[in-house]
């Protein structure tokens, strides 16, 4: 189906946000608004809100919430495809085919509904919006966090994560015509919801990196111990300080430090592009809980996406019904 469309046909639009694992969280909030009577005309997603949105867009949102709920930390470690550091850590084709699973549809103009993805031109700080082309390589670009997943070059510019500019892309979703605009904010609450953790700290993700050495992270792996090695080797007081600090693991590990950064920014934005061009209905999980690979909490975070747009809708789902 041909996504062309006149401005005049649309009404509610969706604006689906950055978040990582919270994320899932989205088809929790999709699932309230249809049981609630509410037609989505068009969606808008930024990073994680830009793949359950072009999933959602091409009609399989269902199929994917069923592969979500099954998953455990070794299928999140087989969709991390580890390269040695360059331009990011994970080269993410795996997490493309995975999408392309679910999106049955070549081309952006050719899903069931308008759909566009946010992403960061990395070079000149420009907010691109993509609603023509590859929708897969649109969703690659739009999740495509700076320093972990290597960015994506489409039409002559390389692009990052959407996230940098437009966290929660209630614009977009207006550029697209819609006259009313439900937003999901889903990192509100992160800073103040957590401290950053050593991975080596939570069984569940050691477990997780463990995974990663049996599965394509080996070779990674392997180099940063041969560097580690190397370094024990050197007679250095300099360097034997380093270990002896590094070794306290006082520290965050480099996944933590990322995104730690990244999610202070992106509060930052939200805030402030919230207040600016305020959609009608925000809905803002409570998820500050939930950490950056934690797919495997599926069906928590979808029930409190769930949860929390019912309560939300008890008071303004009228202005969204026809």
């Amino acid at each position: 189906m041909n996504n062309h469309y006149s401005k005049k046909m649309l009404n509610i639009g969706l604006a689906l946000g950055s978040g990582s694992a919270r994320g899932l969280a989205h088809i929790g909030v999709i699932r309230a608004l249809e049981d609630s009577g509410i037609k989505i005309d068009c969606v808008a997603g930024t990073s994680i809100g830009a793949l359950i949105g072009s999933v959602y867009a091409s009609g399989k949102l269902e199929d994917l919430e069923k592969v979500y709920l099954d998953y455990d930390w070794k299928k999140i470690a087989y969709l991390f495809d580890i390269v040695f550091p360059k331009s990011g850590l994970i080269d993410g084709n795996k997490v493309a085919d995975f999408v392309r699973e679910y999106v049955h549809a070549q081309t952006i103009e050719h899903l069931a509904m308008p759909f566009k993805a946010v992403a960061t031109d990395i070079g000149t700080g420009e907010e691109i919006t993509m609603d023509q082309g590859d929708v897969i390589e649109a969703v690659r670009a739009s999740i495509s966090i700076p320093g972990i997943f290597t960015p994506v070059r489409r039409n002559g510019r390389v692009l990052v994560d959407g996230g940098l500019v437009n966290p929660v892309p209630v614009s977009t979703a207006r550029s697209m015509g819609a006259k009313l605009i439900i937003a999901v904010d889903l990192n509100h609450d992160i800073i103040a919801g957590k401290a950053p953790e050593s991975i080596s700290k939570s069984s569940e993700q050691s477990r997780f990196v463990q995974t990663l050495s049996h599965m394509g992270g080996a070779k990674y792996l392997a180099a940063v111990e041969r560097i580690n090695l190397g370094l024990q080797s050197m007679d250095n007081p300099a360097l034997n300080q380093i270990q002896a600090w590094l070794a306290e693991e006082s520290l965050p590990n480099i996944f933590e430090v990322l995104l730690s950064s990244i999610n202070v920014m992106a509060t930052q934005i939200t805030r402030t592009r919230l207040h600016m061009d305020p959609p009608d209905l925000l809905i803002q999980p409570h998820l500050g809980h939930i950490r950056f690979l934690e797919f495997n909490r599926a069906e928590e975070i979808i029930n409190i996406g769930y949860e929390e747009t019912c309560k939300q809708l008890e008071h303004e789902s009228d202005k969204f019904l026809r």
